[in-house]
């Protein structure tokens, strides 16, 4: 599978081809190809990120008449030098005004990781020195403390641990801390959108330790996988994860540093207090980290919220519209009734994928379907009492057959092989449902009693299930035919009414 966005993304937050290759495993060759011809085209991040792979490829390597070499418009790097000195001015700005310079001529202007290699190569020529300061806006650090929280139940007295998430933005210093139950996926995930809600907007990098809940695989040469969940996350509020070198705590410094400042200014505050819950412990801890915050630097001038507020907040991307939702995966198969079954409710897809295996991605508000990683449906997460349907019209074939192998006349005809009562059985059940495919499964369980018992058994049973109500359901039917008797079958005085048929009837070839 092509990662073109994957490797666009990363491009667009500043990381050199040699950190893309590192964190993707995709060979820098491949890497300079994608970059060479984006820039080529003159496309921008927001006309693809939307786009699939596919189309992707489409837009960066259409085939052109006639093909001409790449040439570059290179910058005067003594020039540049010169501007690095004043106050304020970065790399990245002066790249920004290279590149507007080259499109206003028409010109094909050097990506921004040749750009830095070549100025880099300058600046060691003239024996020129620089300092690195952070950029504002461009990453966030996150981490677990390693202090833990006890959380008291008042009645037993039982105390439990409690974790803290802790996030910092390294250029403003400015931080979160959020207390959770544990350390598993789900926490971790909706931690980082309570982050970018308190912080009111998004960096570019997220800068993460390798804890299996964010890392997969970290390895030292090849491709850094992210665990699924994380990278939808990602995925939704167009972000880069960049996992820090194994065993490399310098590469989030600022989180590292924030913990053991976090220690001292929140946590050793309530040492001898008892909390209940950790929403009550939450609400300290939200007081104290304000407080935190609007403290004055100690070596510059300002806060950490004074310096947000001024220099980072203004580069944060804005928030989308809705908060991103945690979900859990799950493989289903497409049932004969083209639904997928999910704690016991049942969610249509397209018709064609009946008995395919597919990805279902589950929140609280929503069931997600995907095949061959497309998302072919979609339904509000249905609560209540089970069985209950979401069915979309559009999803059934014409005329609301099934399937031409699967329809109403199948089982109708199979069920009056067995028996009249077993027939009136399966169309009372249909006909229960607003649309009788609702019904298949079920009818189909039924029909399928016959196997394991017998067809004089499911037929027995279905007229004394038919007596205490009009529309059994499986589960009535299974649970009365483990008790019949075989002299229940034989004896007519005990089943008036009853078609008895001869074992005769009932010979039939497999």
């Amino acid at each position: 599978m092509s990662k073109y966005k994957e490797i666009l993304r990363y491009h667009i937050t500043g990381l050199s081809q040699r950190e893309i290759s590192k964190v993707t495993g995709i060979s820098r060759p491949t890497i300079s190809r994608v970059l060479t011809a984006f820039m080529g085209k003159k496309l921008k991040w927001e006309e693809v990120r939307d786009l699939s792979e596919d189309e992707i490829g489409s837009k960066l390597f259409e085939k052109a008449g006639n093909s001409e070499q790449i040439i570059y418009e290179y910058p005067d790097y003594k020039l540049l030098s010169e501007e690095l000195t004043r106050p304020g001015v970065t790399k990245k700005l002066l790249w920004q005004e290279y590149v507007e310079e080259c499109q206003s001529k028409a010109k094909i202007p050097l990506q921004y990781s040749q750009f830095c290699d070549r100025f880099m190569k300058h600046l060691n020529t003239e024996k020129a020195t620089m300092h690195m300061n952070h950029k504002p806006g461009e990453v966030v650090e996150v981490d677990w403390a390693g202090t833990t929280v006890p959380i008291v139940d008042p009645d037993t007295g039982e105390a439990v641990k409690a974790y803290l998430f802790v996030a910092t933005l390294p250029f403003s210093q400015k931080s979160y801390v959020e207390l959770t139950a544990d350390m598993k996926e789900e926490n971790w995930i909706m931690a980082h959108v309570g982050m970018f809600e308190y912080f009111g907007g998004i960096p570019k990098i997220i800068i993460c330790d390798n804890l299996k809940t964010g890392v997969v695989k970290h390895p030292k040469n090849g491709e850094i996988i992210i665990n699924r969940s994380y990278q939808e996350l990602a995925d939704y509020y167009d972000v880069a994860i960049l996992p820090a070198g194994v065993r490399k705590p310098k590469e989030k410094a600022s989180a590292e540093g924030t913990v053991g400042k976090v220690t001292t200014s929140i946590l050793a505050k309530h040492r001898n207090e008892a909390f209940h819950s950790i929403y009550e412990a939450n609400q300290a801890f939200r007081k104290d980290l304000e407080q935190f915050n609007n403290s004055p630097f100690q070596k510059r001038e300002g806060s950490r919220n004074s310096v947000f507020d001024e220099y980072e907040k203004p580069l944060l991307r804005p928030l989308p519209k809705e908060s991103y939702e945690y979900g859990e995966w799950k493989v289903a198969t497409v049932q004969y009734n083209y639904h997928i079954s999910v704690d016991k409710m049942y969610y249509s897809v397209p018709y064609k994928y009946i008995k395919e295996k597919v990805d279902v991605r589950i929140t609280r508000r929503f069931i997600e379907i995907y095949y061959d990683h497309k998302r072919i449906a979609s339904h509000r997460k249905l609560y209540g009492h089970e069985g209950q349907y979401s069915t979309n019209e559009e999803h059934m074939p014409e005329k609301h057959q099934k399937y031409s192998e699967w329809d109403r006349d199948r089982f109708v005809k199979w069920a009056n092989k067995i028996g009249s009562n077993t027939e009136t059985v399966v169309t009372n059940l249909l006909d229960s449902y607003s649309l009788e495919q609702q019904g298949y499964n079920g009818a189909r369980a039924i029909l399928k009693l016959a196997d394991s018992y017998s067809p004089q058994e499911l037929e027995v049973t279905c007229i004394k299930a038919l007596q205490l109500t009009s529309i059994p359901r499986y589960k009535h039917i299974k649970l009365m035919i483990e008790h019949v008797q075989d002299d229940t079958i034989t004896d007519s005085n005990d089943n008036e009414g009853a078609i008895i048929r001869g074992a005769q009837y009932y010979r039939r070839d497999k």
